[in-house]
């Protein structure tokens, strides 16, 4: 019997990713996502899902769940026999973070404290979250490796995602038999060659490469740089661009970190280099062939100058590495936006 996994939030882009790498590699998932980030196909079940077992030609259990109604949560532990969750589910705009920071405490720390808790009461004890390098705030030198300062974040998304990781830090040591990796992804792009599954955001993209694929092909009139003044080569912001499909791998050789009984541990999901807004920009303008028009705007509250990974550790002790280059992700992104020009709703089903 294949192991089941649940994956939490996993109809949304990353999640209904690493859905695809979790068959590959022979686990059964069982899906649940509330729909705050995903579109509603037939059945009840997410578009997303529903385009995963067409393209691998097999069947995926879905539940809608908010990790909020802790009921619901209980009664789907009570029906399956899980080996490990992999939790993806939560808010994740930095910019409404900081118009809306009550609603991420209240969204995304209680939603972790029920599932942790459902996880200790039906004896679950592997773990892999879905954090972010937000956590480590405004750098205080690059690249970045896992023994750099946490917690100086400049915004309540990266806070929230502090917090739960220190939670999940302190349960695995108060609860030995507990085991847990915590990814700290950079800048998730791309999406899978099939053209078939990607990033739609629901409403206004709040990050850049969703919004200038969008303006690609016209959905939007105009890209906004937030900022060009900061201390980079051309003013813009500099972050590390990360193929979505080697992400999804990366949690697959977290699950596999898991089975060694690791305790808690850290890892950075990255390639290791920074590109700039503009030099994205470019990139997608070539792999589309289409001219993207942007302008200069305010910065945005929260943001910082340069981020970029060092995943030495990641490609040491999980064995995996970042393989796809960023000509790569930008014909992955272009191709899924341009056969589904209006996302999930009345693209290629």
């Amino acid at each position: 019997m294949a192991e089941k996994v649940l994956v939490t939030g996993g109809a949304g882009y990353i999640g209904s990713h690493c859905v695809v790498e979790l068959i590959h590699a022979g686990y059964q998932p069982v899906v649940v996502d509330n729909f705050s980030n995903a579109v509603r196909g037939e059945g009840g079940v997410a578009e997303s899902i529903l385009r995963i077992e067409k393209l691998l030609d097999t069947s995926i259990e879905f539940h809608e769940l908010d990790l909020l109604d802790r009921p619901g949560l209980e009664k789907l532990f009570k029906k399956h026999s899980f080996s490990s969750v992999m939790h993806f589910a939560g808010l994740k705009a930095v910019g409404e973070s900081v118009e809306q920071p009550l609603r991420y405490y209240r969204v995304n720390l209680t939603a972790s404290m029920n599932l942790i808790e459902v996880m200790q009461t039906h004896k679950v004890r592997n773990l892999v979250f879905s954090s972010s390098a937000t956590v480590y705030g405004d750098p205080q030198r690059l690249p970045i490796d896992e023994q750099h300062p946490a917690g100086g974040c400049t915004n309540p998304y990266g806070k929230t995602k502090y917090f739960i990781e220190e939670m999940i830090k302190d349960h695995c040591r108060a609860e030995e038999d507990w085991n847990a990796v915590l990814l700290r992804y950079f800048n998730p792009i791309g999406a899978h060659s099939s053209g078939l599954i990607g990033e739609d955001p629901q409403g206004i993209p709040n990050n850049l490469l969703p919004y200038v694929a969008q303006v690609a092909v016209r959905r939007r009139e105009c890209l906004s740089v937030f900022g060009n003044d900061y201390n980079t080569p051309d003013g813009t912001g500099v972050r590390d661009y990360i193929h979505v499909v080697d992400l999804a791998k990366g949690h697959i050789a977290a699950l596999k970190k898991l089975k060694e009984n690791c305790g808690c541990k850290v890892y950075n999901l990255g390639t290791g280099r920074g590109y700039s807004v503009l030099q994205m920009v470019k990139a997608m303008e070539k792999a589309s062939g289409k001219e993207i028009p942007y302008k200069i705007a305010p910065r945005r509250g929260g943001d910082v100058a340069s981020c970029y990974a060092d995943p030495q550790l990641a490609e040491k002790e999980l064995g995996w590495k970042a393989e796809f280059d960023l000509e790569r992700m930008c014909e992955d992104l272009w191709r899924w936006q341009s056969m589904n020009p209006t996302g999930f709703c009345n693209g290629t089903s």
